[in-house]
């Protein structure tokens, strides 16, 4: 459905492409930090300052990590999802800026709409773990703005041969986007571990744990 708009698709709707984009990335982006900030309360709620909570999250988050790592290398099945895209009506039915927001909202949230990387579950986890309402609102804002960025690719899409010629782009890149995926995906394991090995450590050598 995002494949719609272009600058080819906005100018057939009457619409500019720039107003609709913008509107798209400001809606993704807030539509993460509104997701990032509801996790980062609940977080708030977890006793995560105390050594054993954060380690056990460090190790939880770890574990998700590499399951995330695995789906993206195709050694599991990927994670269920349900299949609602955006509706493609409100292409006809309003104005460039608002469809532009709407769909930025619904895709900033992430689980709103057909989760297609396991990515997105690790960056809604992430946002939990910071137990802070800032700190999950940066999450949030930081994935919902990388999630829009892949609009500015059609930006110059302005004749039909172009289009064809976008799609063929993007259907080479996939291969790469998921090996970007999958080092993500093992930084964020491995930033974890080495949290939960120093958490361990630090356990270890307090009174009371030995």
């Amino acid at each position: 459905m995002l494949s719609s708009i272009t600058p080819l698709g906005e100018r057939g709707r009457a619409a500019r492409w720039s107003v609709t984009t913008g509107a798209h990335l400001l809606g993704s982006a807030l539509g993460g930090t509104a997701a990032g900030l509801l996790l980062g309360l609940a977080g708030d709620l977890l006793p995560l300052e105390r050594p054993p909570a954060a380690l056990a999250a460090a190790l939880v988050l770890a574990l998700c990590a590499l399951v995330a790592l695995a789906v993206e290398l195709g050694r599991l099945p990927a994670l269920p999802t349900w299949h609602r895209q955006v509706d493609e009506d409100w292409l006809h039915r309003y104005r460039g800026w608002v469809y532009g927001f709407g769909y930025g909202a619904q895709l900033g949230v992430g689980v709103v709409t057909i989760v297609t990387s396991p990515l997105t579950h690790l960056a809604l986890l992430l946002a939990l773990l910071t137990g802070d309402p800032a700190g999950g609102a940066l999450v949030g804002a930081t994935f919902g703005l990388v999630r829009a960025l892949p609009l500015l690719a059609v930006r110059g899409v302005t004749t039909p041969q172009r289009l064809g010629a976008a799609h063929r782009r993007l259907e080479a890149l996939a291969p790469a986007g998921r090996r970007g995926a999958a080092a993500t995906a093992a930084a964020v394991a491995l930033g974890a571990l080495a949290l939960g090995t120093a958490l361990a450590g630090a356990l270890v050598g307090t009174e009371g744990w030995l």
